[in-house]
């Protein structure tokens, strides 16, 4: 009656070894270190920048736990704050010898101290949130006007150019604040730029106002259109800034909007603010630019003299390359980038696209310059590289472009994705800085800590009391879920807050909740006259309804703050609805797995260790054995 399959069994033992597996790591804490990471999108991070780390590092005579290539980057880990500041100061004498041009990125920062097996088993601690790790805390105020002043700007010439192309004359097109003014010669002209702006451009409302001889139309952005310019230029941003942030290493960012025009960002564990702030701030954009291929601009390549109207930039190869000044595009224009392969040499490629504007002009200055080069430029912090500088075999028309120059995949996916949200869509700036210290987040962990292990030894001692043998189960079924409960939050890389660990206080109250409806079950079929073994199958079968109506309200509840609860809250309903689910297999699964093989083999069960069940007249039934 009271017996499990070995089935059940094997998978309660390989619940509990995957639960450890992945719950280990949290114990081992972190490390400071050294993070270095590519500076520019064209750099790139090997095994040659991790020997001059470690040359770096030899020769400041700083000694490293552990120096070693992960990812896109180094990370050297040290026994203490004070080797990691030094060694700091060491890489970066090493890898930035120009400080107005870095290569590298070289931050400070804190990662896992984890062995390097339960790495190879894909087993990391939680993140920790802010409250709990330290780091740095922004606001950043989003310059909204400068992003619809970018957008009428951007109206202004691509009006120009389609008046031109539908051969309507006026009298100049000019931008007054978020308007754009187009002057007009007679009413003809000024119903065909009315009709024209109406096909063409649905976003825009106009206003015709005679001026003398004369007329002007005033052309604006729909209230709902500037809405949606500004809404897009949140999101770019925060986009960038998350593309930003992973140079950092940052585990769990959080950027979130608040507000209409207000951003959050919150980095745990980052303790270079300076730092931070210089890659919030960074730029990419494009531009393509004709290379100057005169007799002086190949002895210019070799060292001479640039020509007047030219510049000098560096190939992906360090190759020179002289480029006219005059600038054919830029980004702006793009509206994606992608990586991709070319069809033909199936080499990595990114392929780009262009607005309405750009394509024009692309199409047109590849049909008159063929055979010619056309140079590609990715500028950083205005400092420029030549991404790739392909010979035009043709006219380019529809607005797709392909660039392309012996890139391997993850230079193909870099160089597409910091085109693709390299650049903010609107200035910003930051309103309120703070800086969370590692003792105080260590601080928040300790009491934290302290919360749960109160609360689970005083539910344990209070089940032993009450319900004896019975209550020690419950206790190690409590354990078992809040192990459980670690482990699957660490397995999904979950972010741990301070409103997170009060989730897991509640879950230890709630998990215990449904040990106590199974006892008080078991304990009323006693009193009724079940035998022991007949108390025990009865009880587990139907407190399971009970048990089972009340997690799932409860749960519902959660998924309910998850949905639409941010920051805190969310941290809370993640280790909440969690909590549920771990409760629901602990209490009910595992609990009863541990009865069935301490009692579930005795075939003439006299008594169980429940404590003392009282009949309804006050005398007692049964007594904890």
């Amino acid at each position: 009656m009271n017996r499990y399959p070995v089935w059940k069994y094997a998978i309660i033992v390989i619940a509990l070894l995957l639960g450890v597996v992945y719950t280990l790591p949290n114990f081992f804490g972190e490390a400071p270190a050294v993070q270095v990471s590519s500076g520019k999108a064209t750099i790139k991070v090997d095994t040659g920048t991790l020997q001059k780390v470690e040359d770096a590092l030899k020769a400041a005579g700083v000694s490293a736990q552990s120096v070693a290539l992960e990812g896109g980057s180094i990370r050297a880990r040290f026994d203490s704050t004070d080797n990691q500041l030094k060694a700091k100061d060491a890489v970066q004498k090493a890898l930035i010898p120009d400080a107005a041009d870095p290569q590298f990125v070289v931050a400070l920062n804190l990662v896992s101290r984890s062995p390097e097996w339960l790495g190879a088993l894909h087993a990391a601690p939680m993140y920790l949130g802010l409250d709990l790790r330290g780091g740095v805390h922004f606001m950043l105020q989003v310059d909204m006007q400068a992003a619809l002043t970018q957008r009428v700007e951007a109206l202004t010439g691509d009006l120009r150019s389609l008046l031109r192309e539908k051969d309507i004359r006026h009298g100049g097109i000019s931008r007054n604040g978020q308007n754009v003014e187009i002057r007009l010669r007679d009413a003809q002209q000024l119903e065909a730029a009315k009709r024209l702006l109406s096909a063409q451009f649905p976003d825009l409302q106009t206003q015709d106002v005679a001026d003398g001889a004369e007329f002007r139309l005033i052309a604006s952005n729909k209230p709902e259109a500037a809405r949606r310019v500004q809404e897009q230029a949140l999101k770019q941003n925060i986009t960038t800034l998350h593309n930003r942030i992973n140079e950092l290493g940052v585990a769990e960012p959080v950027i979130q909007q608040q507000g209409l025009d207000r951003i959050v960002v919150q980095l745990p564990g980052v303790q270079d603010t300076a730092k931070a702030k210089d890659i919030l701030g960074r730029t990419a954009t494009l531009e393509v630019r004709m290379v100057d291929e005169s007799t002086e601009a190949r002895a210019a390549e070799q060292g001479g003299i640039v020509p007047f109207g030219a510049e000098r930039y560096l190939e992906r190869e360090g190759r020179p390359l002289i480029v006219k000044k005059q600038v054919v595009l830029t980004g702006d224009n793009l509206t994606d980038a992608q990586p991709g392969f070319d069809s033909q040499t199936q080499e990595p490629v990114v392929n780009l696209t262009l607005d309405a504007k750009g394509a024009r002009i692309f199409k047109d200055v590849t049909r008159d310059n063929i055979g010619k080069r056309m140079a590609i430029l990715l500028f950083e912090k205005g400092k420029g590289e030549v991404v790739t500088a392909p010979v035009i075999r043709g006219e380019i028309g529809g607005g797709r472009v392909q660039i392309s120059g012996r890139m391997t995949t993850a230079e193909a996916n870099d160089t597409a994705l910091l085109l693709r949200a390299g650049s903010l869509a609107a200035p910003m700036e930051i309103i309120e800085e703070r800086t969370i210290g590692p003792s105080l987040g260590a601080e928040n962990i300790a009491k934290g800590f302290n919360s749960v292990t109160w609360g689970f030894l005083v539910i344990v001692a209070f089940m032993c009391l009450y319900y004896a043998m019975f209550g020690l189960v419950s206790g190690i079924a409590l354990a078992v879920n809040l192990l459980f409960l670690v482990a699957i939050l660490s397995m999904l890389q979950a972010t741990l807050t301070l409103p997170g660990m009060a989730a897991m206080a509640l879950a230890l109250g709630m998990a215990i909740d449904s040990n106590v409806l199974i006892n008080e079950r078991v304990r009323e079929e006693l009193r009724n006259g079940a035998s022991p073994q007949a108390a025990i199958h009865a009880g587990y079968d139907r407190a399971w309804a009970t048990i089972f109506d009340s997690n799932i309200t409860t749960l519902i509840a959660g998924v309910a703050l998850l949905a639409f609860g941010s920051g805190p809250v969310r941290g809370f309903a993640v280790v909440h609805c969690i909590g549920i689910l771990t409760s629901m297999f602990s209490a009910v699964f595992f609990s009863r797995g541990l009865v069935n093989l301490w009692y579930g083999s005795k075939k003439k069960l006299k008594s169980v260790s429940i404590g003392t069940v009282w009949r309804p007249d006050g005398g007692s039934a049964v007594k904890a054995d």
